[in-house]
C-alpha cells in the first residue's frame, strides 16, 4: 500500500489535473459563437490557449471557404500540432517579454481586419499571456517596451494595474483592435487569466471599451517607481490631450463588439473541488479572487490551516481548503521560482513540524514563473525535515525553487495549454 505523503500527493495532482480539465480552452459552447456571416470570417487572437481555442473555432466552422486568420502564442506552443488549427495560421512569438516575432505577427493581425467590412465577421480568442504575444507599441520603440515589461513584472504591481499601462502604450490593446476591425463585428471568446475576470484586463482587452485612462497608467509608474522616462512623457501627453484615448465604455464605435468569457478560475476549482469530495473530503473554496505579495498569502493559508488543524474550526477535519487567483512577487534578488513556490514556502514556514497538512500550489498553465514546474508540493516529510533557517534564507533571496527541487517536492505538469492564473489546495488530515 502507497505511504500516506505519496497517498496524499496523487489525490493533489489529480485535483490539479481535475482543475486544468475544467479550463479546456476547446470547450466552446456553440452558441457563444456567431452565425455564419454573409461576407468574410476572421479567427484572430494571442494567448497561451489561443492555438487550441482557435482550432476549436476552425472546427465549428470547417465547411466556411472563407475561414481566414492568424493567432499567436508563446514559443513551444507550435511544438503541439494536435493542439493547433489547420486552416488558421499559428505564429510563436516571446512570453512575458515582447519581441519582433509578435510585433511583426500583430502587424499582420491589424493589416488583415484593417480590409473588414460590415458583412465580415471577426472571432478573437483571448487568454493569458495574450498581451506579450498581441504588441503594437505606441509612442515608445520596442526595445523601451521591453525594459519596460521587465521593470512592471519585477515591481509586485498587480496584472491589471501592468496592463493599464500596456493599453495606454499600443495600438491594439486597450479596445483598439476592434476599432481596427469595424466597421466588421467582432466576437471576443475569452478564457480569463484574471482575477474577477475583468474582460477588460485579459489580454489587455484588445476588443474591449477601456475604463482606465491614461492618468491611471501613469500613476503606475509612479506608484511602483519606475523610471520609463519615454513611456511616462507619451502617457504625460496623453493626459494633456494630445494623444487619443482608448475607447471608453458606450462608444458607439465598439456597438459591433461582442465578449464572451469561456472558462474562469472559479470553474477550475469547482472542479478541483468536486473530486476531492467525491474521495470523502469537506472541500471549501475560500476564495477565488486571492492577490497580494505570494510569500505573506501563504502565510495567512498557513494561520488558517493551523486553525482548521488545532482548533477544528472553522471547518472540521479532514478537510480541504481551496484557493484561487493571482499573487505576485516583489522579486529582490537573483534566485529561481515563481509566485507559487514563494506561497508554498511561505506557508511551509508557518507550520509546524508535525503538521497532518498536505498542499499544492501550481500555475494552471504548466509553469510557475519562469522554471519548468507547474509548482510545488508540501508535505508532512518536507515539514519535518526543512531545514528552516536556510529556507528563510532562500526566501528572502527569492529562490525558492531550489527547496522543493532539492527535496523532490515539484509539480511538473508540461504545458497544458491553457491559464485561469493559480490553484491552491491544501488538504488537513489527522488521520494521515
Amino acid at each position: 500500500m502507497p505511504r500516506p505523503d505519496a497517498q496524499k500527493r496523487s489525490l493533489l495532482e489529480r485535483a490539479f489535473a481535475a482543475a486544468v480539465e475544467a479550463a479546456d480552452p476547446e470547450r466552446i459552447p456553440a452558441d457563444l459563437l456567431p452565425p455564419v456571416p454573409a461576407g468574410r470570417l476572421a479567427v484572430v487572437g494571442a494567448g497561451k490557449a489561443a492555438g487550441r481555442m482557435a482550432k476549436a473555432v476552425e472546427r465549428h466552422y470547417r465547411d466556411v471557404p472563407s475561414l481566414e486568420g492568424l493567432v499567436i502564442v508563446p514559443d513551444g506552443a507550435l511544438e503541439e500540432r494536435d493542439s493547433l488549427p489547420r486552416r488558421i495560421e499559428v505564429a510563436a512569438a516571446s512570453h512575458p517579454i515582447p519581441d519582433v516575432r509578435g510585433v511583426a505577427a500583430t502587424r499582420r493581425i491589424l493589416d488583415l481586419v484593417h480590409g473588414y467590412g460590415p458583412d465580415d465577421q471577426v472571432v478573437v480568442v483571448l487568454s493569458g499571456g495574450g498581451s506579450s504575444l498581441l504588441v503594437a507599441p505606441e509612442g515608445i520603440d520596442l526595445a523601451q517596451k521591453t525594459e519596460l515589461t521587465r521593470s512592471l513584472l519585477r515591481s509586485g504591481a498587480r496584472i491589471e494595474e501592468i496592463n493599464t499601462v500596456r493599453k495606454h502604450l499600443s495600438k491594439v490593446k486597450g479596445g483598439r483592435l476592434a476599432l481596427a476591425a469595424s466597421p466588421a463585428r467582432t466576437t471576443a471568446l475569452v478564457l480569463s487569466d484574471v482575477v474577477g475576470d475583468d474582460l477588460s484586463a485579459v489580454a489587455s482587452g484588445p476588443s474591449v471599451a477601456d475604463p482606465t485612462t491614461f492618468a491611471d497608467a501613469l500613476e503606475v509608474l509612479v506608484r511602483y517607481e519606475i523610471k520609463a522616462p519615454g513611456a511616462r512623457r507619451v502617457l504625460e501627453q496623453g493626459i494633456a490631450g494630445r494623444l487619443p484615448e482608448t475607447p471608453k465604455p458606450g462608444d458607439p464605435r465598439l456597438a459591433g463588439a461582442a465578449t464572451a468569457l469561456i472558462g474562469n478560475n472559479q470553474a477550475s476549482l469547482e472542479a478541483a473541488a468536486e473530486l476531492l469530495r467525491d474521495v470523502g473530503y469537506e472541500a471549501s473554496i475560500l476564495s477565488s479572487v486571492v492577490v497580494g505579495e505570494a510569500r505573506e498569502v501563504g502565510r495567512v493559508h498557513a494561520a488558517i490551516a493551523r486553525q482548521v488543524a488545532e482548533r477544528g474550526e472553522p471547518f472540521t477535519p479532514p478537510c480541504a481548503l481551496l484557493s484561487g487567483g493571482e499573487t505576485t512577487v516583489t522579486v529582490r534578488a537573483a534566485g529561481r521560482g515563481g509566485r507559487n513556490s514563494e506561497f508554498a514556502l511561505g506557508l511551509a514556514l508557518e507550520l509546524p513540524e508535525r503538521s497532518p497538512i498536505w498542499a499544492l500550489a501550481a500555475d494552471t498553465d504548466g509553469r510557475d514563473g519562469s522554471e519548468h514546474n507547474a509548482g510545488v508540493l508540501v508535505t508532512p516529510e518536507l515539514l519535518t525535515s526543512l531545514d528552516r533557517r536556510a529556507a528563510r534564507a532562500s526566501l528572502e533571496a527569492n529562490d525558492s525553487y531550489a527547496v522543493f527541487a532539492d527535496s523532490g517536492h515539484l509539480l511538473v505538469s508540461g504545458p497544458t495549454g491553457t491559464n485561469v492564473n493559480d490553484l491552491r489546495i491544501i488538504l488537513i488530515d489527522p488521520s494521515g
